[in-house]
């Protein structure tokens, strides 16, 4: 770029600020999400200004803006409820206007939202986030405001997403990083098979476990309850085991086939670590093709354990890491997807 094209970049930019989100900045938010994914991205919420507008004054979205001194929002970032506990909530779908990136706005942003906004918010316990890994920006970011990479997504959302910005050619895969603001001290239950491994997490936290292993079965007589819940853009099931019971293989069966039906290629269980015979339920998961997700911090209040079985190529070459402990955790999800499938083959 020569000198003439810097100073027009310049003149297109106007002072920005950071600020919480007010009614009238749905509209600016939908342009902006147009702007910069065109009509692709998964999440139909954005563009529509008035469901905005409604799930942040219903708390189950927080928008943190960049907005200009005329007005325009040229970034965003958004707290929100994904995950069981009500306490915990993820931190994504962050954009900045193009014109704008380099400046400082995105880290400011983020800076407002992790250090400023989440303290005073006496709801938040936890916050997570999911760093793609087509580029190394957002696990630098997630290093940056002190989140711990404690589990990973295979192939958790297809190029399509990418493909205003031509950043993937493959699925994407994405880390799951957490940030403590209330530690809980809990005992957890972990299954035999991936005590090392879990252990290896758990010793990188700064929020202490009682960490015990799986050795029994679910009691005579309970029942199982799992929800599912199919995300069609990324045919992504997520199946979240809320209560492991006598009946966990046929339960989980009947599910799993519903997510298939669906389309689902990308099968996400999430398991509940406080119930004591979680390694029953593993041990049936590896059975049937699941492999090592990782550690999903107060997921159910307590923590939970991520397992994901793939009904499409892994990508795992493309896939792009920034640290030394991600690489050892895909390491280790690697040699459990290739176990996997070799128990799947035979």
């Amino acid at each position: 770029m020569n000198h003439g094209d810097d100073q027009k970049k310049k003149q297109k930019q106007e002072e920005f600020y950071i600020d919480t989100f007010q009614p009238e900045d749905a509209e600016g938010i939908v342009r902006l999400f147009r702007a910069v994914y065109g009509e692709q991205y998964p999440i139909q919420l954005f563009y529509d200004p008035q469901a905005i507008i409604s799930v942040n004054e219903a708390g189950k979205y927080y928008s943190i803006i960049v907005r200009t001194v005329s007005g325009n929002i040229i970034g965003v970032c958004h707290l929100y409820r994904s995950a069981p506990f009500s306490s915990i909530y993820e931190s994504g779908v962050g954009l900045v206007l193009k014109e704008y990136r380099n400046t400082g706005a995105y880290t400011s942003m983020n800076e407002y939202l992790f250090d400023k906004f989440v303290p005073q918010k006496d709801n938040i316990e936890e916050v997570f986030g999911e760093a793609v890994c087509n580029h190394v920006f957002t696990q630098k970011t997630g290093v940056h405001f002190r989140h711990v990479y404690t589990a990973m997504e295979v192939a958790l959302m297809p190029a399509a997403a990418y493909a205003k910005e031509k950043s993937a050619t493959g699925r994407v895969a994405a880390l799951c990083g957490f940030r403590c603001y209330k530690p809980k001290p809990h005992r957890i239950h972990i299954p035999a098979p991936y005590e090392q491994d879990l252990r290896w997490i758990y010793s990188r936290l700064d929020d202490s476990r009682d960490i015990v292993l799986s050795e029994c079965h679910a009691p005579a007589g309970t029942v199982s309850r799992i929800g599912m819940e199919i995300f069609n853009f990324a045919q992504v099931a997520r199946l979240a085991v809320y209560e492991i019971g006598e009946d966990f293989s046929d339960a989980f069966s009947n599910i799993e086939m519903q997510a298939v039906a669906g389309k689902a290629v990308v099968l996400q269980a999430w398991l509940n670590l406080g119930v004591p015979w979680v390694g029953s339920a593993v041990h049936t998961l590896r059975e049937r093709g699941y492999f090592f997700g990782g550690a999903l911090l107060r997921w159910f209040d307590g923590d939970g354990f991520l397992m994901q079985k793939l009904l499409c190529p892994p990508d795992f070459d493309d896939i792009v890491l920034d640290s030394a402990e991600s690489k050892q955790l895909l390491n280790i999800i690697q040699r459990d997807w290739e176990r996997a499938e070799v128990s799947r083959i035979r």
